[in-house]
């Protein structure tokens, strides 16, 4: 019904199955076990997260990532709390207000240099812990990597969770492409959460390579609180879970999870090398993972949009976002960066 040798650069969310992760579906597919994450896979899952994250973690594999980061956000905070982000996190413009609407928070958001937190911006909200009239800032929330495809390094990150943690507030990790920024830095999972002070993890999945699924995990238990009733309270709680910690155990056993995200980075930074230079082009971010921004002139932009899926960002038709996924290949970021050039000058 569609096209297989179809590229797009809108989203990693495009790409299909990676053909291990199909493999590990199948063999998970035989006979019965338990549901709602009594089986050996959602078991055996736990085993690996405490190899990459330590002897305290525990995962909760949830349907999707708006759903990990409300959940996660639900077991770290009380009624009356508040979360202070990025004001271009995904948290923020890209979850339809669910933080809101389902798990009851305010969202306080700052400034954002690059997608990135820094703690004179996090100061501007992490105040009047006492005041009943003001919602409490509880916990800190940053993007790994950001939005605007950028990557915290583990001091970064230990800087702002010491800060954090000095006034009692815990730190929220999305990492919805944590895969993609490990890669970049060359560093294990471990030294961008537990080791660097985070609490609690949104584990991406979907956008490396599963077909669908991510994973809360509990890091700090104290960011834990009822999370396995939340889980079900807000819908996250799926019954037939082993093909979820299937798909899990796929990317994160072995080191399907670093190839993917790799090639993802290896081909944004082939696309970055192709295209700038280019005149009337400039790339607005550091290209750190698998995501390449750009401004153009709308014209451009408009005989692009004919010929490939990408998202104009910050409402405009003259900022592009181009992703690269683990299936892109040589040959797609050619087709690309040719059009590119070829619009350019017409």
């Amino acid at each position: 019904m569609h096209d297989a040798d179809l590229r797009g650069f809108a989203s990693d969310n495009y790409s299909g199955v990676h053909p291990e992760i199909l493999a590990a579906l199948a063999a998970a597919n035989g006979g019965h076990q338990v549901s709602y994450g009594g089986d050996v896979y959602t078991e055996r899952l736990q085993e690996v997260c405490r190899r990459h994250f330590g002897p305290e973690a525990r995962a909760y594999p949830v349907l999707t990532g708006t759903g990990a980061n409300v959940l996660a956000l639900q077991a770290a905070c009380d009624r009356w709390a508040a979360v202070i982000c990025a004001e271009s996190a995904h948290l923020h413009v890209d979850e339809g207000g669910a933080p809101e609407k389902v798990a009851g928070l305010k969202l306080l958001t700052v400034p954002a240099l690059d997608g990135k937190l820094t703690i004179d911006a996090i100061r501007r909200e992490a105040r009047d812990f006492d005041d009943e009239h003001r919602a409490q800032p509880q916990v800190i929330s940053l993007a790994q990597g950001t939005e605007l495809g950028t990557v915290y390094t583990p001091d970064e990150i230990r800087a702002i969770a010491e800060f954090g943690h000095a006034r009692n507030m815990l730190v929220h990790l999305d990492g919805a492409r944590l895969a993609n920024a490990a890669a970049h830095l060359g560093l294990p999972l471990r030294a961008l959460t537990t080791d660097a002070g985070v609490d609690v993890l949104s584990l991406g999945g979907t956008k490396n390579g599963m077909l669908l699924g991510e994973a809360v995990v509990i890091l700090n238990p104290a960011a834990g609180r009822g999370v396995h009733r939340l889980r079900k309270s807000s819908m996250q709680l799926a019954s037939k879970m082993r093909f979820i910690s299937a798909q899990l155990l796929a990317l994160f056993e072995g080191d399907l999870w670093l190839r993917n995200a790799t090639h993802a980075n290896t081909m944004a930074t082939l696309l970055h090398e192709r295209i700038r230079g280019l005149p009337g082009l400039d790339v607005l971010y550091p290209v750190q993972m698998n995501a390449v921004f750009v401004s153009l002139p709308e014209p451009a932009s408009a005989v692009l949009h004919q010929q490939f899926h990408f998202y104009d960002w910050a409402g405009s038709g003259t900022q592009a976002r181009w992703m690269t996924s683990f299936d892109t290949t040589p040959g797609d970021i050619r087709n690309l960066s040719a059009a590119v050039a070829k619009a350019l000058k017409q």
